[in-house]
């Protein structure tokens, strides 16, 4: 079973990200504007592709474990694997189970990406009560105690914040999101203002959120953080423990291969 390999999808509002992986780890990852209007031959032709570039043929593949918030694209890639690689995907959670107690109030309401995070933190954190923020297209905060999926919150994301202040102001310059000290001062420039201001707020807001979550949780809490700007903002935040940016991909992995680590 080690010498399987598999893909892993994260498809996500924005981007999708595509990886492979066997039981033990994690292999090459790339990631693809998410693209509802594709048909399965441009994402079959894609996929062979990315394989080819991966070293892989697609004889290796012998499946796909998916999450996915964008319902549309699912029977595209499910007819694009099946039709240029012999195989099928599973999707999180209704094809695989995740080993972790969800209390959401309406349960088929939890995003699968927020699911498959909090399955994965929980499988690496020996803490009782744990957060995973995730830095995707909106800033999600999810809660773990014990082994029960508690909830958490949705917040504005990074990227879609800068995007909306570049949008609706003509005279703001291009925002970069790279500061020239991780110590916070008065901006000298509308651009160092703006990035500043995006940065350390963000980083203001999982602080001040994650011990306000710690709180009502009771108890010390372990913060690991993932998603495209986790380690951006993880060197200005005080509150964050861990960055693990594959954290979504490991837990395909390990609700695919039945792994509890």
């Amino acid at each position: 079973m080690s010498s399987e390999t598999i893909f892993l999808f994260d498809v996500g509002n924005t981007n999708t990200k595509i990886g492979f992986s066997t039981r033990n780890e994690i292999g090459p990852s790339f990631v693809l504007p998410t693209d509802p209007g594709g048909t399965a031959d441009s994402w079959g032709l894609r996929l062979l592709e990315i394989c080819r570039v991966a070293g892989y043929v697609p004889e290796d593949i012998v499946g796909g474990a998916v999450s996915s918030v964008v319902p549309p694209m699912n029977p595209i890639l499910r007819s694009a694997v099946k039709r240029f690689f012999s195989c099928d995907l599973n999707f999180f959670p209704e094809d695989i189970k995740l080993n972790i107690d969800n209390r959401y109030e309406r349960p088929w309401e939890v995003g699968a990406d927020r699911l498959v995070t909090a399955f994965s933190g929980r499988c690496i954190s020996d803490s009782e009560n744990i957060i995973v923020v995730d830095f995707g297209t909106a800033t999600t905060f999810d809660c773990v105690v014990g082994n029960a999926y508690m909830g958490g919150l949705i917040c504005p994301g990074v990227l879609s914040s800068t995007k909306a202040l570049s949008s609706g102001t003509a005279k703001l310059p291009h925002i970069t999101l790279e500061l020239e000290t991780n110590v916070i001062r008065p901006g000298k420039s509308t651009a160092d203002s703006l990035n500043q201001g995006l940065i350390f707020g963000f980083a203001a807001m999982v602080e001040g959120l994650s011990q306000r979550l710690s709180d009502t949780l009771g108890g010390e809490v372990e913060l690991i953080a993932t998603g495209g700007f986790a380690s951006k903002i993880a060197e200005v935040c005080r509150a964050i423990d861990r960055v693990e940016p594959t954290l979504l991909l490991d837990g395909l992995r390990m609700g695919w291969f039945g792994i509890e680590e």
